[in-house]
């Protein structure tokens, strides 16, 4: 009884219109794809492309397709020419394989790096890869929080400026950015303080800004979230 094929999505992706250095130009890398199957003996049911696209995201209108196919069922396996042509980042890379081919359910090839995840020496080069990824985050997380202590530390406020305030482009001894009064939003702040301290419920509150047309900060309406974020800051 005859052995059933693998039935492969194939993914093409260049960064620029009309790119050929290197051999990865979409022609160079379709028939490198075709070539692959036949020699592997797997049954190519399709190839999406990304002309122009860089691999910064893996928001690609081919890629989602691609990835789409094996969801559907369509295909059991994704193959690509190397996996630069898929993602740049490490940490896409980790996504895409906790995602899709951890599990086994689905298979990634790529022709230029040997990986074949229908093998156990494949999936443990994929896992090293993914392992790499989950130290990446982890290490990024880490210094984030650093900086962000150390940031705290020596009184850099963080985020946006609160209703009532604005970041100016001077700054202090520091070289910290000043921060000054929006006159305008002072006012709201001012009036939801005032009900709120007159025993005025949180809902009464948001209409009686939205009837008197006090300023936020985007300029929209009054909404529950955005009176208790500023009864919160100011009680902080």
């Amino acid at each position: 009884m005859e052995a059933t094929r693998t039935r492969v999505v194939g993914y093409v992706r260049v960064s620029t219109e009309g790119q050929a250095d290197g051999g990865v130009s979409l022609d160079a890398q379709r028939a490198k794809l075709a070539a692959y199957c036949v020699a592997l003996d797997l049954d190519l049911v399709g190839v999406e492309e990304d002309a122009g696209l860089s691999a910064k995201t893996l928001d690609r209108p081919a890629l989602t397709r691609a990835l789409d196919a094996l969801r559907t069922g369509r295909a059991d396996a994704l193959l690509i020419c190397k996996l630069d042509r898929l993602t740049r980042s490490v940490r896409d890379l980790g996504t895409l394989v906790e995602t899709y081919f951890a599990s086994g359910k689905w298979s990634l090839l790529s022709v230029a790096d040997s990986i074949d995840t229908r093998s156990a020496a494949g999936r443990l080069v994929l896992n090293v890869l993914a392992s790499v990824a989950q130290w990446e985050r982890e290490a990024t997380g880490e210094r984030t929080r650093d900086a962000l202590a150390h940031l705290r530390a020596n009184g850099v406020q963080l985020g946006g400026a609160a209703l009532g305030w604005q970041h100016t482009d001077e700054t202090d001894a520091a070289g910290r950015r000043v921060i000054a009064t929006v006159e305008r939003e002072a006012v709201a702040v001012a009036r939801i303080m005032e009900l709120r301290a007159a025993g005025t419920a949180l809902r009464a509150i948001v209409a009686t800004m939205n009837i008197e047309g006090h300023a936020t900060k985007t300029g929209a309406r009054w909404h529950l979230t955005t009176v208790t974020r500023v009864i919160e800051r100011a009680a902080a």
